[in-house]
C-alpha cells in the first residue's frame, strides 16, 4: 500500500513526507504532541456507510464529535454512520486509524479548516507512519464532493 501511496504522489509531482514513528498514534492529540504540531493540522480519514455507498471524511483534528445530520443533508441520504472496522478494511484496505489521506478512491467531504494550514499530517495506511501534505495536493488528489464548515 505505502507503494501505491508514494506511486500516486511521485506521478503527480507532489511534494510530501512520509515519517515513520515507533507506535501507532491513536487520536489527534497524541499526533499533535508527538508530531509537534497544532492539533487542528492532525487529519485523519473516516469512513462512512449510507444506505448507498461509503464515502470518506477527512476532519481537521480540532472538529469534535462528527455531527451526522450535516453530511446527511450534504448527501442527501437517510442514514450515515461511521463504517465498522471491518467494513473500513474492506473497502479501503487500511485498519481503522490509518486510513490513507489519499488513494482511497472514495467520494470525499473535506472540512475547510485544514485549508489554514501549509501542511496537514494523516494517515499513510499503515500503522507507524504518518503523511506530511499540503491540504490543497489533498484537495487535488481526493474526488471531494462536499466540504463542511
Amino acid at each position: 500500500m505505502m507503494n501505491d501511496l508514494e506511486s500516486i504522489l511521485k506521478e503527480q509531482g507532489i511534494e510530501y513526507v512520509i515519517i515513520q514513528h515507533e507506535h501507532s498514534i491513536q487520536s489527534a492529540r497524541d499526533g499533535a504532541e508527538y508530531l509537534g504540531i497544532d492539533i487542528g493540522q492532525t487529519a485523519p480519514t473516516l469512513i462512512l456507510k449510507s444506505e448507498k455507498e461509503y464515502y470518506a471524511i477527512i476532519l481537521s483534528g480540532n472538529h469534535g464529535r462528527i455531527d451526522f445530520e450535516i453530511p446527511k443533508q450534504i448527501l442527501g441520504c437517510r442514514e450515515l454512520k461511521l463504517a465498522k472496522p471491518k467494513e473500513v478494511e474492506q473497502v479501503t484496505g487500511s485498519k481503522v486509524g490509518t486510513v490513507a489521506l489519499i488513494g482511497h478512491h472514495l467520494p470525499t467531504i473535506l472540512d475547510r479548516q485544514l485549508k489554514q494550514y501549509p501542511h496537514i499530517y494523516g494517515g499513510t495506511g499503515f500503522a507507524n507512519s504518518t503523511l506530511k501534505i499540503s491540504p490543497g495536493d489533498v484537495e487535488k488528489l481526493n474526488h471531494i464532493i462536499a466540504y463542511i464548515r
